[in-house]
């Protein structure tokens, strides 16, 4: 993967502006549907704002690891959140959860603040691309 990263930006902070990526025969093109804070039986174990983020995230990884997948392998999230405030308020626990579980790994981002999400008591939901490298 390359990040793409103009010479006269600023560097941004947790995300990359861009990353391109060759797809070589074998290689496995993953995309994770919309990750919310809720365990693996559907039921959500709190309702503190980055506690749902690390289960998110804990989900991305256990879907992507079914392909065969790493954290280092995602190119791309998107993170859809119902309260912005709520979102830069926990950032700091945010940024925790990410290093543990993702690292120190930045793929394309977008954050986007929305009316609403399908389960009531999300917070966020976490969708990602990959491309996880044959062998």
């Amino acid at each position: 993967m390359q990040i793409l990263q103009p010479p006269d930006w600023l560097a941004p902070r947790g995300y990359a502006n861009g990353i391109a990526t060759r797809m070589r025969p074998g290689d496995t093109l993953v995309f994770v549907g919309g990750q919310i804070g809720w365990n693996a039986q559907q039921q959500f174990e709190t309702d503190d704002f980055a506690e749902q983020v690390r289960q998110a995230l804990a989900n991305v990884v256990q879907v992507l690891a079914e392909a065969g997948g790493k954290p280092g392998h995602i190119t791309r999230m998107t993170w859809y959140v119902k309260d912005k405030a709520e979102y830069v308020a926990a950032y700091p626990a945010i940024g925790r959860h990410y290093r543990e579980l993702i690292g120190r790994h930045f793929p394309a981002m977008a954050a986007v603040e929305v009316a609403d999400l399908i389960e009531d008591r999300a917070k966020v939901e976490i969708e990602v691309t990959a491309v996880v490298p044959a062998g």
